[in-house]
């Protein structure tokens, strides 16, 4: 390449960084991001796998979720046996995310019996929208 073209390739690329930066604000608009003023939600535990209405380790949950805070919910699962974490884990909710929505009760740090769980749904900034917990039997 000519130096004679350098400094139209530079300008060049110039204006188009410029150009993605400012175009990126209107990007990630809707994306989820801050929570809308006032904006809350409910979260509730779905059993998939119970035959007598309870979580039970091995199984796996899912959570009904509703929120007009965000449409990019998030749902953070952490579960304790005496007070040691033994299993977490996070979903999307929404419909372009990758995940399926769905927990398993188990880990390899929790390989059976009670624990105890709480369910968090949040904004993809983090901000706690509701919450829920529920016992595990073994």
């Amino acid at each position: 390449m000519s130096l004679s073209k350098l400094p139209v390739r530079a300008t060049v690329l110039a204006a188009v960084a410029a150009l993605s930066l400012a175009a990126a604000p209107s990007a990630l608009a809707g994306r989820g991001g801050k929570p809308k003023p006032g904006g809350t939600g409910t979260i509730s535990l779905k059993l998939l796998d119970s035959t007598d209405g309870l979580a039970h380790w091995g199984q796996r949950v899912t959570f009904n979720v509703s929120t007009t805070a965000t449409p990019e919910p998030w749902v953070h699962l952490k579960c304790y046996q005496n007070g040691t974490l033994v299993s977490q884990g996070s979903e999307g909710f929404f419909g372009r995310s990758i995940d399926d929505g769905i927990f398993s009760l188990y880990s390899p740090m929790w390989t059976g019996g009670d624990a105890d769980c709480t369910a968090t749904l949040t904004t993809p900034a983090k901000a706690v929208l509701g919450s829920t917990s529920f016992h595990v039997h073994p």
